[in-house]
């Protein structure tokens, strides 16, 4: 029987995928493209684009395209045999890439590029492929003793296994824990879409009454709205403990060791490498220059937000006694009272916007959007191969009619499926002859699906949400580059990734836009100027709390990997716990208890590429919101100003540097001033 991975041509064919296709579908093309590439230096003895660069581009292409569904069911419909094939394939893959990365005779070809006449003739996006080869060929171990390159190898894998490891600790740590209730008088204070929702669950579980879990919008209504303490205590005590030594199952996904280990290879590997630490190491590919300036960015920002976030605790805090009669008030209060002082200040809640945003209605709003700024149609497509019967497809086609992009659409949480939101890859644009392979996106969310007969209802910050990485998905798919390897994303430094998809969250926000994007979902009315005006003057509640949380998580996620030597780890009982407990100590207001491992569940740094970048966000956001302050300038929806910055920042990709097009865009370099400004925090 064929392989369907091995025969499909264009969308992946998502419903004959078996795990047992997997392993020999990896084995087959690995061997193929080896056997090619000795084939392609073989015969090139003047190496040149067309005889080494471009069909090396496509044997890996080959290989991207069959891995990507693979990588991807493994996060939205994972089972135990298609993890187990997936995760037989990562040692399998890092090999192959460590062999690309020290072949000698490949790293010598694109010297030879380089150094060649030729070099001068190639266009930018081309020379900009050998440039970031050469560069990665060395943070590969090209350079290294033959012992080293072995070592280098190993790490490589065993990293490969591990980061895959946790983050399978955390989806079976996510999926072990459930509340069955079947006293209502618990759930008081619950809206009654969280209560359908759990009765919704607990049915599909057989089961009486209602069931929550800690998928996050469950765990997100009960830790809000519950207003019975100890069950937002013991929701929060399960969550914050996911996959460690302490909580409701402690020890059974602890991902302690796995953490340490990983620690431990990134700091070899940075030695093996000539870097002091890890963190340097992520930074050879990033737009900052050292890690000093890292530090100073952040460092400076939570000195900037900390006096003011002090007053909104102290607010929290006077307002948790006077109106609740919490005088030690908890972690699991905090969403809860603050909820409640958002409404006491502004008669505003998430909930009572949740109708105005129908999923349906939003994603409608979002495309007009994509509309007005770049000219671009968005339409869905029907009778497309998917994992599960929510997803949808769609196409983009220009003014001209042209067919720009397509993507997946994957919004709901359910089980089986990883938590948070995020784009991924499914095909990436380049030219191979005379055509054009038309770039795919997976868009994936875990909102509140529908339930009974009402549609799905999202929050304003699931909006955002969404917003937000398909502003990803459009760098991706609108990029003009026709070279796989600075096509879309690839290529962009990763601290200026979340550059367009921070970008792509002010219109959330913006008045004529939400005229469109909010709509009831049974009256069809639009969003009410009294509540539009106040969900605009809340826009900044608690703003100073919560760029404090997330400075928290990008200092401790850097100074882990900056400062972690051996030597440091064995010197302290637990370096992790005690990096986080120090940079909390030096910006944190609200204070976790002792037991909160949130560590333990933090995917982006141990098993999703911000491995000292997740500072990312907010280096970004600098730039985000310097680059919106041009629309607030010319027009939210001058469509000028929105082919501009489509022909600069979302076309060009990694062909060039992205501070010289966002200068190209601004017409000059990133002011904080914006992000200070849309922050509530003074300049």
């Amino acid at each position: 029987m064929d392989n369907p991975l091995l025969t499909f041509k264009g969308l992946p064919p998502f419903s004959q995928i078996k795990a047992e296709h997997v392993v020999p579908a990896i084995e087959q093309l690995l061997s193929e493209n080896r056997r090619q590439i000795d084939d392609l230096l073989a015969h090139c003895s003047e190496p040149d684009w067309d005889n080494l660069v471009q069909p090396l581009a496509e044997l890996n292409d080959r290989l991207s395209k069959v891995w990507s569904p693979i990588s991807h069911m493994n996060a939205v419909v994972n089972s135990d045999e298609l993890r187990d094939a997936y995760n037989a394939c990562l040692p399998k893959l890092s090999e192959y890439s460590t062999e690309l990365g020290q072949n000698q005779a490949l790293f010598k070809a694109y010297q030879t590029i380089a150094n060649s006449a030729q070099y001068a003739r190639l266009d930018q996006a081309q020379q900009k492929i050998i440039d970031n080869a050469l560069r990665d060929f060395h943070l590969s171990g090209v350079d290294l003793s033959a012992e080293q390159k072995m070592r280098f190898k190993e790490i490589s894998q065993q990293l490969s296994s591990l980061t895959s490891q946790f983050s399978d600790n955390v989806l079976d740590a996510t999926q072990a824990w459930q509340k069955h209730i079947t006293d209502q008088s618990l759930l008081s204070g619950l809206p009654d879409s969280a209560l359908a929702m759990a009765q919704q669950t607990a049915q599909a579980k057989q089961l009486e009454g209602w069931v929550f879990t800690l998928d996050f919008p469950s765990y997100y209504a009960l830790v809000t709205y519950a207003d019975q303490r100890a069950l937002r205590q013991e929701v929060y005590d399960a969550y914050v403990t996911r996959a460690s030594d302490q909580g409701p199952n402690a020890g059974e996904f602890d991902n302690s060791e796995v953490m340490r280990d990983i620690l431990q290879l990134r700091y070899e590997k940075a030695q093996i490498l000539g870097y002091h630490n890890f963190a340097e190491v992520s930074l050879a590919t990033k737009m900052a220059d050292s890690t000093e300036r890292v530090m100073e960015f952040l460092t400076d920002l939570a000195l900037r937000s900390k006096p003011i976030a002090e007053k909104e605790l102290a607010e929290l805090k006077q307002f948790a006694q006077a109106e609740y009669g919490i005088d030690d008030l908890q972690a699991w209060d905090v969403s809860y009272v603050s909820e409640k002082l958002r409404q006491e200040k502004y008669s505003i809640s998430q909930e009572e916007l949740k109708p105005y945003f129908p999923a349906g209605q939003v994603i409608k709003g979002m495309f007009e959007v994509v509309q007005r700024l770049y000219g671009l149609q968005i339409e869905s497509v029907a009778g497309i191969d998917t994992w599960h019967k929510d997803v949808q497809f769609f196409s983009i086609k220009d003014e001209n009619g042209e067919l720009r992009g397509q993507f997946y659409l994957d919004l709901y949480a359910r089980p089986k499926k990883r938590g948070g939101a995020w784009m991924d890859e499914c095909i990436t644009r380049q030219r191979i002859g005379d055509s054009v392979q038309t770039p795919v996106a997976y868009l994936c969310c875990n909102f509140t699906p529908p339930v009974g007969s009402d549609p799905a209802l999202l929050t304003h910050n699931e909006v955002t949400t969404l917003f937000h990485e398909f502003g990803h998905g459009l760098h991706h798919m609108l990029t003009r580059v026709d070279y796989l390897g600075v096509s879309g994303i690839n290529g962009v430094p990763w601290d200026a990734v979340e550059l367009p998809s921070q970008f792509f969250e002010n219109w959330c926000w913006e008045k004529p836009a939400l005229e469109f994007i909010a709509n009831h979902y049974k009256t069809h009315d639009s969003l009410p100027a009294d509540l539009l005006d106040k969900m605009l003057a809340a826009k900044n509640f608690q703003s100073s709390l919560q760029m404090l949380r997330q400075l928290e998580f990008a200092l401790f996620d850097f100074r882990l990997h900056l400062e972690y030597t051996p030597q440091a780890a064995e010197a302290k009982s637990d370096f992790i716990q005690s990096i986080i407990d120090d940079v909390r100590r030096q910006v944190a207001v609200i204070t976790p208890v002792p037991y909160n491992r949130f560590q333990h569940g933090f995917t982006h740094i141990f098993a999703g590429g911000y491995a000292a970048g997740y500072y990312s966000y907010k280096w970004a956001e600098v730039l985000s919101a310097d680059a919106f302050s041009k629309f607030e300038e010319t027009g939210i929806f001058n469509h000028q100003t929105g082919l501009e910055f489509m022909n600069t920042v979302l076309a060009q990709g990694g062909s060039r540097d992205p501070m010289d097009l966002f200068v190209e865009f601004r017409g000059r370099e990133p002011s904080i001033d914006a992000l200070l400004r849309h922050s509530g925090i003074a300049a």
